[in-house]
């Protein structure tokens, strides 16, 4: 593993412990437009109770397989130890049932850093529909918490949600393109603020914040924060012995 200037490790391909292959990636995404269609079209019963025999018959393949071990500290590091650049598109980890392209539940949604922003766009299918033609409310909120999780990505901030309010502004449309975009505010101690937006067509449909509290970087195996940021957050810097007289 390198590090960047700044002491923060960057993975390659190979170090990525959640790494899966481009055959599961398609997989799910034909999955996810599976789903999304059978919820959003009328089927024959006949049709469907083929489809359902088909789906037991894979599963039981499926289910045959080396059940998956996904080490959470491993991960975490991953996505806290990388070092995103300009335009890099950036997730949690394949599986991730918000921003994940392997997980056939998910949104198929992509984003990306855009300097000291995280940005996603996603085109939310009928699967998840609240009122008819419109998101339901908790999926928008998943996706505030998403991006607002990267932006502690782009920082190098490990941190958990300890708060997250969503003001909806107007219906969220399925079927669409959405973008969402998040920034960190300011920040209070371990306490992380970070704000965000949902506009359709260059309206805001609606906003969220957001409140982080961040974990010290040793705690995941990653370098220290830097000093001016460890002052920020209230910790006191090791000192060394006073050798003056």
């Amino acid at each position: 593993m390198d590090q960047d200037r700044d002491g923060r490790t960057e993975l390659s391909t190979h170090d990525d412990p959640s790494r899966v292959s481009q055959a599961r990636v398609e997989a799910a995404e034909a999955l996810r437009r599976l789903g999304n269609a059978l919820v959003g079209h009328h089927v024959e019963d006949d049709y469907l109770r083929e489809m359902a025999k088909t789906a037991d018959a894979m599963l039981t393949e499926v289910i045959a397989g080396e059940r998956r071990a996904r080490p959470i500290d491993d991960m975490k590091r991953y996505v806290w130890g990388i070092a995103p650049g300009e335009g890099d598109r950036v997730n949690h980890f394949p599986d991730c049932i918000v921003s994940g392209a392997a997980n056939p539940m998910g949104l198929g949604m992509s984003i990306w850093r855009d300097g000291d922003e995280a940005v996603a766009r996603v085109r939310l299918g009928h699967a998840f529909e609240g009122a008819p033609g419109r998101a339901h409310g908790g999926v928008v909120a998943s996706i505030f918490d998403d991006v607002m999780g990267i932006v502690l990505t782009i920082n190098a901030t490990p941190a958990f949600t300890a708060r997250l309010t969503v003001s909806y502004l107007a219906p969220v449309p399925v079927g669409v393109e959405l973008e969402f975009r998040a920034r960190q505010t300011w920040r209070e101690g371990r306490k992380l603020f970070i704000a965000a937006d949902a506009t359709h067509e260059g309206s805001v449909i609606a906003e969220a914040e957001g409140l982080f509290i961040a974990l010290p970087p040793e705690r995941f195996g990653l370098p220290p924060a830097p000093e001016e940021v460890r002052a920020e957050a209230g910790e006191t810097p090791a000192r060394g012995p006073d050798t003056s007289l």
